[in-house]
């Protein structure tokens, strides 16, 4: 047992009312308790010459993967059994190169990068990646590699826009908009942009397209009392008229399919599925969430998004779609 004396506690190990854990390494003082509570031995762990413990290496790979962490708006956590967990500094989307991850995870087994999806929105405090270092040692080398594989791979992208507007429209006399308002500017919340007063117009080209050009947000969001059906529907039609133009109409995100995306001068015009009156998650987040970051969203971007926008099944449909039943019509809900 007293060989045992800076090896490192394989297994954890009680004490009566105290508790060796594993990955301790071990002193003096443990091994005079171990043996006065019985123990003739235990399984334990070396280091080779070039290996390095894994709370150093799991923090030098930590260190590379996110180099400056106040510029970068991330926060590594204090290191502890071979684990450093990464958290936002701040509300806004997780910038994840993959390509620099996959390198990182390919070069050894017991080093290990695991990260939020690529351009997820995260909340301040909330954990972004964690690095993991399976073994309680690896080689110095390959924590090397590792290091210069990943380097930068990491970073928050804040909130650039702080304030939009929302024009919602009016097909039934009656109807407030107080619903899809306050959806929308929880929603906004989160990044910190602030929602200017409910604006409710007649659903006709004219009113919109004259709410269009007076609205002071930074960003200009439409949510139509009737779903937008193509190109020329109404609210397409009324950002033309407002001397703006659509860059794209239609995503493949469900719910979120009817979005449709234009320009109004440089600021970004958004017009809202009917989805969005729901605070569920849609296709519209997506969208949104990118250009309050500062990301140029292009049509390319938004029908590159199918891979994975199959957010959920709308619930007037059956779940699973049985196969050869046409889908329900609900048009106002995508």
């Amino acid at each position: 047992m007293p060989d045992a004396a800076g090896a490192i506690l394989a297994h954890s190990v009680g004490l009566g009312p105290k508790r060796l854990r594993k990955g301790r390494v071990l002193e003096a003082a443990d091994i005079e308790a171990l043996c006065a509570a019985g123990y003739a031995e235990v399984t334990v762990a070396r280091l080779d010459t070039d290996d390095l413990h894994e709370d150093d290496a799991a923090l030098a790979l930590a260190r590379a993967l996110v180099p400056d962490p106040q510029a970068a708006g991330l926060a590594l956590n204090p290191v502890g059994t071979g684990r450093v967990n990464i958290v936002a500094q701040g509300p806004g989307l997780l910038a994840v190169n993959a390509a620099l991850v996959h390198a990182v995870n390919a070069i050894d087994p017991a080093i290990t990068v695991a990260t939020l999806p690529d351009l997820m929105r995260v909340e301040r405090g909330a954990m972004a990646a964690t690095v993991k270092i399976i073994a309680y040692g690896v080689a110095a080398s390959a924590v090397t590699r590792a290091c210069g594989a990943g380097r930068g791979a990491l970073r928050l992208m804040p909130p650039v826009l702080r304030r939009a507007s929302l024009i919602q429209t009016q097909v039934q006399p009656g109807e407030d908009g107080a619903k899809g308002h306050a959806v929308t500017a929880a929603r906004l919340e989160r990044l910190g942009v602030t929602l200017d007063p409910l604006c409710l117009v007649p659903h006709q080209i004219d009113p919109l397209a004259q709410a269009l050009q007076q609205a002071q947000g930074e960003v200009v969001l439409i949510l139509t009392g009737s779903a937008t059906s193509d190109l020329h529907d109404t609210a397409p039609e009324a950002l033309r008229r407002a001397g703006g133009h659509v860059v794209h109409f239609g995503m493949p995100v469900d719910p979120g399919n009817l979005l449709f995306l234009g320009y109004l001068g440089a600021r970004p015009v958004i017009g809202l599925p009917g989805c969005a009156k729901s605070p569920a998650l849609n296709g519209a987040d997506w969208v949104m969430e990118r250009i309050i970051c500062g990301q140029q969203v292009t049509a390319a971007d938004i029908m590159a998004m199918g891979v994975g926008g199959l957010l959920k099944e709308i619930p007037t449909r059956p779940r699973p779609r049985r196969q050869g039943e046409p889908a329900q019509p609900d048009r106002a809900q995508d």
